[in-house]
């Protein structure tokens, strides 16, 4: 379905994408460091979960709404910021409990960092908008129909994506571990957990539409 001239170039743009900072990475680093590593890996699949609902919305053009519908936009875009700040407040709420405790989440606690994971990815349309404009760049009619091609790309590039987030929370929560004995230290890094939802926010509020 893919061949070589389409796969190359599409794994190197998506290696250097996947490796480059941004909002999924940030949101990860914050549950890691505060929450542990198994909630970081659960934020990471819940925001893969949310690429590949973008990615299924890209392959028949229902993403395409967001593109053209400023009223769409704005809303996806407000509901997305007003729910990064309810995660700051819960953040902020919080603050007196020791990461010890956090660390012993239950499995009912890791499903809802999950899913907090996978709305955040979904509430922002600039993810929709970025797959509905990079997937189809690496596109060829001529190898298969452009939906399957859509989809197979999406989930290469949400594997590698995936992959990247899962070290990133092993390594926060690693270099957390050792300060998980001090409360102020929980402290703050709820804190900062709940100034980087805020900024979120703000940089989900703040985008235009446009890729």
């Amino acid at each position: 379905m893919l061949d070589l001239t389409q796969l190359l170039p599409f794994l190197a743009a998506a290696l250097a994408l996947n490796l480059t900072p941004g909002a999924d990475m940030t949101y990860v680093l914050a549950r890691s460091a505060t929450q542990g590593r198994a909630a970081g890996i659960a934020a990471s699949l819940g925001i893969a979960a949310g690429s590949f609902v973008h990615s299924v919305l890209a392959a028949f053009g229902v993403s395409a709404l967001l593109q053209h519908s400023e009223t769409a936009f704005l809303v996806v875009k407000y509901v997305g910021a007003g729910y990064l700040l309810y995660l700051a407040w819960k953040a902020i709420r919080a603050g007196n409990q020791s990461l010890a405790v956090d660390r012993n989440m239950a499995r009912s606690g890791l499903w809802r960092v999950f899913a907090e994971g996978a709305l955040t990815n979904l509430l922002n349309p600039k993810v929709a908008l970025f797959i509905l404009a990079f997937l189809p760049q690496f596109v060829d009619p001529a190898h298969g129909h452009p939906a399957v091609q859509i989809l197979l790309l999406g989930a290469i590039f949400n594997l590698g994506g995936t992959s990247v987030n899962v070290i990133v929370a092993c390594s926060a929560s690693a270099a957390a571990r050792a300060l998980a004995s001090s409360a102020s230290f929980g402290r703050w890094l709820n804190r900062i957990s709940a100034l980087v939802f805020v900024g979120l926010a703000v940089r989900l509020a703040l985008t235009e539409q446009r890729v």
